[in-house]
């Protein structure tokens, strides 16, 4: 459910409803249930950022596409999040070996060519000739 953001950077309560065609109190029931954290003002207005609208709109299609209900949402966004977590400890991981076989590689002997196995140097059998016709 893609919207017309005029800008980047922070959106007030009414705005984001209005955009959304939802009612202000919806929001708010998104944050008192955790599936929303807006940022506030000192005044304590409540300020959407575009990460919190991408938030939303998931949360929307989950709710009106879906038919999701609150407490399905909340642990959607939970597993959703661990995965994120488990994506960037995995791909820190692959960097990490990387890293690990690049420096063994520089380090290996230089008969090795940068071989992950040593090369051995062909050897020169002798073929089998064909058996006489006789």
């Amino acid at each position: 459910m893609p919207t017309k953001r005029k800008s980047k950077g922070a959106y007030m309560i009414s705005a984001v409803a209005e955009m959304y065609e939802i009612h202000p109190q919806t929001l708010r029931l998104y944050e008192r249930e955790g599936l929303l954290k807006p940022s506030r003002t000192e005044g304590n207005t409540r300020l959407y950022t575009d990460e919190d609208l991408e938030r939303l709109e998931f949360i929307l299609n989950l709710a009106r596409d879906l038919g999701v209900n609150i407490a399905g949402i909340a642990i959607i966004l939970q597993m959703r999040e661990r995965m994120e977590e488990m994506n960037r400890q995995m791909q820190s991981f692959v960097e990490y070996v990387r890293s690990e076989m690049l420096t063994r590689f520089q380090q290996a002997a230089p008969s090795q060519s940068g071989a992950i196995v040593p090369i051995r140097k062909p050897v020169n059998a002798p073929r089998p000739t064909a058996p006489r016709k006789s």
